[in-house]
């Protein structure tokens, strides 16, 4: 076309949530206006305001049109970074689609034809196919209902080609932002929740907080969510012995004279609405148990001892109770290790019993580092509170018991691969294991060997052969063979174990035989013999055969699977005994000579 084309696009966003093309009433949107401040550079710069022309003529009042400015002279580029502002839809927006979101036009479809396309996030990339361009036109739809709550926005970048000259304007990004509605109700965080108050307690009394969520954008309208009391059972001293703060959900005592021999426990149903009290709502059950002095919990046993061996994870250290006269509601308990922990060597957790409460090890204690342990462990109710309540507290004290380590061979298991015609006195592999302790000396002692090949050197684990290895002992099962290694402390009686296994590699020592020799043969048809060749494991078939003395009337050869010998032997008139200088070999060279074949000859 004899130019170069602008890197500049423009964009005319239509705004959907016009009446024209919205099936349902929903909020509108504000419409843009551009003035002076509207053509500032993003960089603080500001711009010629005749860079900028709104199409008001050309187009409806319902599209923004942004013409981005074209060369001042020439087609020479001009480099200029402008903000375009995001488009929105509405989330669940009813109607037939696919609905028009914008159109992207070039400066130079008048001049040459433009292609459209877009990519990123809903275009080509996951979920494909959720905003699509018409190529030739630049109008780019929205083809299916939008959930802000699985995506809250969509960048996708505008490309606009010259077809047949390769030329193509800069990609232009485009942000779709998806507008809030108010479709998800508040979610309490607990189906119920269950608190307990003193029943000494004086007005303002806070005691336990109950919390509600809501999906929809945080920070917004439909997302504020309000708390109230619709209920309370027994309303006795007042319907109104409790409140609750609006906002926060903390939950506290509003008339005095709780009496916990009239009323042990209360009902409450709490309400939780967003759009700040007006919008959909939820609602949950609150159990509020009252206590006294004499319902608070109570360990059976203020001081435990207990010991507890060093290098066992999980071990149990300590079961501790409360006592059952005073447990008297139906609630679990929760015990929590206050101090004497800072490595978090143990756990606390609560026994199937709901009652009583059970530490064991965290870590392997190590004796050497750290002998002995306190801990102090407190008892409450598992319920939520929002002031602390008195409880009981007992002391744990812990001896940890020394236990010899020991030795440890690296590895535990060793694979050794060796032939079986390893020489006698040959050092087939150190094998060693690490002590305890530095200052410890290890012993080496072959506990396992059945077939007595080995000797091993007590001080430095050197493993020697004293007899010749067979592959073939009944002791080397699938051609591997196992000796058990001992490691003994010195100093006390603690020993570590390792075992060696030998991979034996097989040697062809056994030469192949054929079956029924000698042979005898009768001089009937067919004159065919098959002999089955026979070898021990090793490099065994196919095997080959050879007539060393080449005899007239006798010829042979393996068949197809190289494991047969077939002999011809022409007719004879007469009985005649004579040996056969017949050469089997196998796959590893070896053979053995001489056949007696003893044949008769017709009667």
């Amino acid at each position: 076309m004899g130019f170069i084309m602008s890197s500049h696009f423009t964009i005319f966003l239509i705004w959907v949530m016009a009446l024209s093309i919205m099936s349902e009433p929903s909020p509108s949107l504000p419409e843009y206006e551009l003035n002076e401040e509207d053509a500032i550079h993003q960089h603080g710069e500001r711009s010629n305001t005749d860079d900028v022309t709104i199409l008001q003529n050309k187009y409806p009042s319902s599209h923004l049109v942004l013409e981005f400015p074209k060369p001042s002279q020439g087609l020479t580029r001009r480099k200029r970074d402008w903000i375009i502002p995001p488009l929105s839809f509405p989330e669940n927006s009813r109607g037939s689609y696919p609905k028009l979101l914008a159109t992207i036009r070039s400066n130079y479809d008048k001049e040459v034809k433009i292609q459209y396309s877009i990519t990123g996030s809903g275009a080509d990339q996951p979920p494909v196919g959720l905003f699509t361009v018409n190529k030739n036109n630049g109008n780019m739809y929205v083809t299916e209902p939008l959930d802000r709550e699985k995506q809250d926005k969509y960048l996708l970048v505008a490309h606009a080609v010259a077809v047949g000259s390769g030329r193509a304007e800069e990609p232009m990004e485009i942000i779709v932002k998806v507008i809030d509605q108010n479709d998800n109700k508040p979610i309490f965080t607990q189906k119920s929740f269950v608190g307990i108050v003193p029943e000494t307690a004086q007005k303002g009394f806070k005691f336990m907080t109950v919390t509600a969520t809501d999906l929809d954008e945080p920070g917004s309208y439909n997302s504020d969510v309000r708390y109230s009391i619709i209920r309370q059972e027994p309303p006795q001293p007042s319907p109104n012995t409790f409140s609750i703060n609006s906002v926060t959900g903390v939950i506290m005592v509003y008339a005095t004279g709780l009496d916990r021999e009239k009323c042990p426990k209360y009902t409450l149903t709490v309400m939780a609405a967003d759009m700040e009290g007006d919008g959909l709502t939820t609602s949950a059950v609150i159990i509020i148990h009252v206590v006294s002095h004499t319902t608070l919990l109570q360990f059976e046993k203020s001081l435990y001892s207990v010991s507890v061996p060093e290098n066992e994870v999980g071990a149990l250290v300590v079961n501790m109770s409360v006592s059952e006269e005073l447990h008297t509601l139906p609630l679990s308990t929760k015990y929590r290790i206050v101090d004497g922990d800072p490595d978090g060597a143990f756990n606390i957790s609560t026994g199937a019993g709901k009652l009583e409460g059970i530490i064991t090890t965290a870590k392997a204690l190590d004796f050497e580092k750290k002998s002995s342990y306190t801990l102090f462990v407190t008892v409450d109710y598992d319920v939520q509170s929002e002031t602390h309540l008195p409880t009981s507290t007992a002391t744990i004290q812990i001896i940890v018991k020394h236990v010899n380590k020991f030795p440890i061979f690296d590895p535990v298991e060793k694979f050794i691969k060796v032939s079986k015609d390893l020489p006698v006195g040959s050092d087939l592999a150190l094998y060693t294991a690490i002590a305890p302790d530095t200052a410890h000396q290890l012993r080496y002692h072959i506990d396992e060997d059945p077939a007595k090949w080995f000797d091993i050197n007590a001080e430095t684990g050197m493993i020697k052969t004293k007899h010749p290895l067979d592959r073939d002992s009944p002791f080397v099962k699938d051609g591997k063979y196992r000796i058990v290694i001992l490691a003994k402390i010195v100093e006390i009686p603690v020993t570590g174990t390792g075992t060696i296994v030998l991979l034996l590699d097989d040697v062809n020592n056994n030469a192949p035989t054929t079956d029924e020799c000698p042979l005898k043969i009768c001089n009937l048809e067919p004159n065919l013999v098959r002999l089955v060749v026979r070898d021990r494991p090793g490099l065994t078939e196919p095997f080959s055969v050879e007539l060393l003395d080449r005899p007239s009337d006798i010829t042979t050869q393996m068949d197809n699977n190289g494991t047969v010998v077939e002999l011809r032997f022409k007719t004879l008139r007469e009985k005649r005994t004579f040996d056969i200088d017949l050469r089997v070999i196998d796959a590893g060279g070896l053979y053995k000579d001489h056949v007696k074949v003893t044949l008769y000859g017709k009667p």
